[in-house]
């Protein structure tokens, strides 16, 4: 028996009459009785007992009946959470964000569950580099880091630019030079090798200008509070400082650098992205005005 056999025994069971039966599942009522005899046949036993017109059925017609109502609730069950999940109703998403923080993030995450609220979401913080490793291995399937990541097997999708600021305890003018910059003690963020590091490294050297590197801190939190210790200044992009600078620092516009921070969500390249991804994929771009299909 197949499941349009047990929707047809349902109807036959429910209606008590072949030509009931067949009207309520729009067809003709000799198919339906030819039906009705080869599940007979193939199960050996009697499903119903015929008293003229009306039907009655066996102890036998009685078992299936249940356990086909059970059967193909299930199958319709199925049916509707795969229709569910191809639309992206359903289904899991993960996604990890850079230690840096996007501040805008939340309010993402919040019209998203608006729009998908039987998506089950995963978040996961750390640096750009392991949010790539966690891409490429499918534990996280879209990673916002910030840019530049070389690693040729993710797909990117370039959000948004911002600059950096320098931040420091001393409240001095609004502005400063990277000349200026390079007679401090910094901590930077992240760790060599990362977009936020190579970036602020690749502007100084450019410039013949000395580092005064005295510690890295991927914890954006850890990172203030040292700054705030007053152990040395660091130089972070302007958001960074909005979401985790303390009372007593001090952000200055850097005058003469074109040092600016760019924020990308990766992804693995030649893998299927679920529904649930796309979805959000088009989410920012709708939020943030982006029409192209994202870059490689």
């Amino acid at each position: 028996m197949d499941i349009r056999q047990m929707k047809y025994f349902i109807a036959i069971a429910e209606e008590r009459n072949i030509t009931a039966a067949a009207h309520r599942l729009h067809m003709s009522q000799p198919p339906l009785s030819l039906q009705l005899k080869q599940m007979e046949e193939e199960l050996g036993v009697m499903l119903v007992e015929r008293h003229g017109k009306k039907l009655e059925l066996t102890d036998k017609g009685e078992l299936l009946y249940r356990h086909a109502l059970n059967i193909v609730h299930a199958f319709e069950e199925v049916k509707n959470e795969l229709q569910e999940t191809d639309e992206g109703r359903k289904g899991n998403l993960s996604v990890g964000i850079n230690t840096l923080s996007v501040p805008e993030f939340p309010e993402w995450l919040e019209s998203f569950h608006a729009s998908y609220p039987l998506v089950y979401l995963r978040i996961v913080q750390n640096d750009s580099a392991y949010l790539a490793e966690l891409v490429k291995n499918r534990t996280i399937e879209l990673g916002l880091v910030r840019l530049p990541l070389a690693n040729q097997d993710l797909n990117y999708l370039h959000l948004y630019n911002e600059s950096f600021i320098f931040v420091c305890r001393q409240n001095g003018n609004e502005k400063i030079s990277m000349e200026e910059i390079s007679h401090y003690p910094l901590i930077l963020p992240s760790t060599e090798g990362l977009g936020s590091y190579s970036i602020i490294h690749a502007a100084f050297t450019k410039a013949q200008l000395p580092l005064q590197v005295i510690s890295e801190c991927s914890d954006m939190n850890v990172l203030m509070q040292l700054v705030s210790s007053g152990i040395g200044s660091t130089i972070i992009p302007e958001s960074v400082f909005q979401s985790y600078g303390h009372s007593n620092l001090f952000a200055r516009e850097i005058t003469d650098a074109g040092l600016r921070s760019s924020v990308g969500l990766i992804w693995l390249k030649q893998h299927h992205l679920s529904r649930p991804a796309r979805n959000f994929i088009d989410l920012l771009k709708m939020r943030l005005g982006i029409n192209e299909a994202g870059h490689e």
